[in-house]
């Protein structure tokens, strides 16, 4: 692969979250979640790391760490929507690549967000490039809040759901698989072409999207290019539940 090419980042950071209401506020070993995932952005060599949102309260907290903050509106259905809220505000270029960073990662490897920019620079028929590593659980591999990917031999996604893809047919016991080799832990982080970010943000959500509630099968409803790679490091685990703040509590500590 190339060398990393110049990116910006953007972290979506919203509220009112259905499973942790506040979330990127809560507080992980003295530091907010949105600040952990700040930090990370920061490493990773961006030209600038911008924290979007909706929320005055977010967006105080973002600016006393200093962070630069982009307030957008409160209506969007996606992070992909509020980034290109962001995109079109700064004027960004066509050709300008805009890293996505999950504000829910607060033990993200800053080399994966240099490694997805770069995966985006050396496929230029691409509109989207985002990363994945091996599932090495059955409880991941059944667990909904861990995504699942599919993709063909060139690196092409075909597709992501919360449902335990691929289902193994013949390894199965009591509706159990007993094996699940190959299966694909999706890492929810993106880079994106100013451009596509603009086309996707023009489209209606899709049936896809609307039903696994994620925002990458917009795009792949509507025939865009997603690149697929392994990561080159393993991401500690995500914050999605209580019980996820008090592990990655423990682990920052």
């Amino acid at each position: 692969m190339s060398a990393t090419p110049p990116f910006k980042v953007v972290i979506p950071a919203r509220y009112a979250s259905t499973r942790l209401p506040g979330k990127p506020l809560l507080m992980l070993a003295g530091r907010s979640l949105l600040q952990r995932v700040h930090e990370r952005a920061l490493a990773s060599g961006a030209q600038e790391v911008i924290v979007a949102t909706d929320d005055e309260r977010i967006a105080a907290a973002a600016q006393a760490f200093g962070a630069s903050v982009a307030m957008t509106l409160a209506t969007h259905a996606s992070g992909t929507d509020r980034i290109a809220e962001v995109a079109q505000a700064r004027g960004w270029a066509p050709d300008a690549i805009v890293v996505n960073v999950q504000g829910d990662e607060p033990l993200l490897p800053p080399a994966l967000v240099g490694q997805v920019a770069a995966l985006l620079a050396a496929h230029p028929s691409a509109a989207i490039a985002t990363l994945y590593s091996a599932i090495t659980s059955l409880e991941e591999f059944l667990n909904p809040n861990v995504v699942k990917l599919v993709a063909d031999g060139s690196g092409r996604a075909l597709y992501f759901s919360r449902a335990p893809i691929p289902w193994p047919r013949d390894a199965v016991a009591d509706s159990v698989p007993v094996a699940f080799s190959g299966a694909l832990r999706h890492i929810g982080m993106y880079a994106y072409r100013a451009a596509a970010l603009r086309s996707l943000s023009a489209l209606p959500p899709a049936m896809l999207e609307d039903t696994e509630k994620l925002e990458q099968l917009r795009a792949l409803a509507n025939g865009f290019e997603i690149r697929v790679a392994e990561a080159c490091e393993r991401p500690g685990p995500d914050v999605n539940s209580p019980e996820d703040v008090a592990r990655v509590a423990a682990l920052l500590a």
